[in-house]
């Protein structure tokens, strides 16, 4: 027996050391899956589909699932396979570490070459907050991020990144080392663009009370309910076409539904208020975003979704087309959500940039349009200094691209491309973007080409915004950092004077920015364009007595906002 142990260590020793977690790509998951709310459990069988996408023959392979699970059974070609399962630590999922095994197949798996193997595997998901709680996340706050279980009265769970309920292949990431997580979870998205994944659910309701509900952010069909002893056995079976842009969620709850124009909203029993309120948002929100940027939806997609969450104070989450939140929040918070939903429904893109990009401007638009210009730019500077900390990380990874359509880093992704497209607005004019933005087509070949959004734009503008798309969407030169560096005011004969400003920017970004001059009564600005590491300046008559002159109005995201003023001396004759 000794013997025996001592041999299973060295093999798996050797196994473990000499895999290649990324070997394989996941192509297709049918799973079959009995959720037990009242146990908390998940139990699931099927078939997979992976595809060896190294070089080199393969006849080792990974799996991994949440910790809370266990495997009991991987077949390959109708046999059983030896497989070694382990604790592997890794924030990818809401426990803080997987359940692995390590599969020897029966014989190598040349490249490019697809392998099936049949799975088994069961355990509870409980609502777990230890990666969040170990890294110093006070508890209360981790629960109402990390809210994912399998409840008696409310289940929802989401995919890889919260809870790996689904077979994947990763390597180790951790909280602690800045965004590796998410970065993984997109790497993940990425190499599973083109996978299938269908899953019947199958749960059972034994109470008299009304049958609660599964719904997913996939394609639903066949719901089918049948006779079980003392209940009843429901069934869901969802379909997911690609695994790029949606994360695979489902949620199970006694929902009421509301059907309005522009959404549909599940709500949980006596919240239809907030149903309510959510509709009347969509309702009011929905015309202008058809304004903003036409209705570019197929006849055959699926009207957005909202899903309460039973959790007051839980962070929102979107996924496909499938918004889950607390029904309870304020008007401009629902309104909020309102306009990056049905942005991200209205205007289908493949690009991240344009998809998400857009449905954060959208926000700024509604907030323009509720309390001015003003009210728009305070917006964007309370997103500012979270993009500085983002940036600075990008900007310290030696030899990285990482511009917005390579980026994998999807809150540098939504933020950076809101104010990029603020900016273009700024820079081409509400109505040429807007008449940009009901011309493209998603589904246009000439989309493939990273240029085709630009190209759109030059041709509406009548501006070459080369430039601009080098520094802000095709490469990572970081954010600009304008500092006034001098001011020359001379008295004109006619009264009044004139105002030389010149501006430095520090940064390697290049961005047009607006160049305000403070007088004694009233203030004038000038638009002025300043190339990354360059100067440039621009002349401003002024009426009254100069007083201050800034730069950037807080449309413009810099590195550094404290050398943006500059107090002009009193002219001397």
């Amino acid at each position: 027996m000794k013997l025996l142990c001592v041999v299973c260590v060295v093999w798996c020793s050797i196994w473990v050391h000499a895999l290649d977690r990324s070997a394989f790509t996941f192509t297709k998951y049918d799973l079959n899956v009995r959720v037990e709310p009242e146990q908390q459990r998940l139990g699931v069988r099927g078939k997979i589909a992976l595809r060896n996408d190294s070089a080199s023959p393969q006849r080792s392979l990974s799996l991994q699932i949440s910790s809370s699970l266990n495997w009991q059974s991987i077949q390959f070609e109708g046999k059983a396979v030896e497989f070694v399962s382990q604790i592997y630590t890794s924030d990818i999922d809401h426990t803080g570490a997987l359940s692995e095994a390590i599969v020897v197949l029966s014989r190598p798996v040349p490249p490019k070459q697809t392998i099936e193997l049949e799975i088994g595997y069961e355990g509870v998901i409980p609502q777990d907050t230890t990666r969040l709680t170990r890294i110093g996340v006070p508890d209360d706050t981790a629960k109402h991020s990390d809210w994912d279980q399998i409840g008696r009265t409310f289940t929802a769970v989401r995919g890889i990144g919260y809870v790996a309920w689904y077979p994947v292949a990763t390597e180790a990431v951790s909280l602690t080392d800045g965004d590796s997580v998410p970065e993984s979870v997109a790497k993940w998205k990425q190499r599973e663009a083109q996978t299938e994944m269908k899953v019947t659910f199958a749960y059972s309701q034994t109470s008299a009370e009304a049958p609660p509900e599964l719904l997913c952010n996939g394609t639903e069909a066949n719901k089918t309910t049948a006779e079980a002893g003392a209940g009843q056995n429901l069934n869901t079976a969802c379909s997911f076409a690609s695994l790029r842009a949606t994360l695979p969620t489902f949620v199970i709850a006694r929902y009421s539904e509301m059907d309005s124009h522009a959404t549909t909203i599940q709500y949980l029993l006596d919240h239809k208020s907030g149903a309510d309120d959510y509709a009347a948002a969509a309702e009011e929100v929905s015309p202008l975003v058809s304004k903003w940027f036409g209705d570019h939806r197929e006849p055959s997609m699926v009207k957005p979704q909202v899903v309460e969450l039973s959790d007051p104070k839980a962070a929102s989450f979107e996924s496909g087309n499938m918004l889950l939140m607390p029904l309870n929040g304020s008007d401009t918070k629902l309104l909020l959500s309102a306009a990056q939903q049905l942005t991200h429904a209205f205007f289908p893109s493949p690009h991240a940039w344009i998809h998400d990009g857009l449905a954060g401007y959208a926000q700024v638009r509604l907030v323009e349009e509720k309390q001015k210009r003003q009210a728009a730019i305070a917006y964007l500077q309370a997103h500012r200094s979270a993009l500085v900390e983002v940036e600075k990380v990008s900007g310290e990874r030696k030899g990285a691209n990482d511009s917005l359509i390579s980026s994998l880093d999807d809150f540098r992704i939504q933020t950076k491309s809101m104010y990029v497209w603020w900016m273009l607005q700024d820079m081409v004019s509400e109505d040429a973007l807007n008449a940009v933005l009901h011309n493209y087509k998603a589904a246009n070949d000439k989309d493939k080409d990273p240029a085709y959004m630009q190209k759109l734009i030059e041709t509406q503008a009548h501006r070459d915004l080369q430039w601009f798309f080098d520094d802000w969407v095709y490469h990572d030169r970081g954010l600009p950092d304008f500092r006034v560096e001098s001011v020359y005011s001379s008295q004109l004969p006619s009264g009044g004077y004139m105002v030389t400003v010149t501006i430095e920017n520090l940064g390697e970004a290049g961005a047009e920015v607006p160049v305000t001059l403070h007088m004694q009564t009233g203030e004038a600005s000038e638009r002025l364009l300043i190339r990354g590491r360059s100067k440039a300046s621009v002349r401003i008559q002024a009426p009254s007595l100069p007083q201050e002159v800034t730069v950037n109005d807080g449309s413009v995201p810099e590195s550094d906002i404290s050398n943006n003023g500059y107090k002009i001396e009193p002219v001397t004759h």
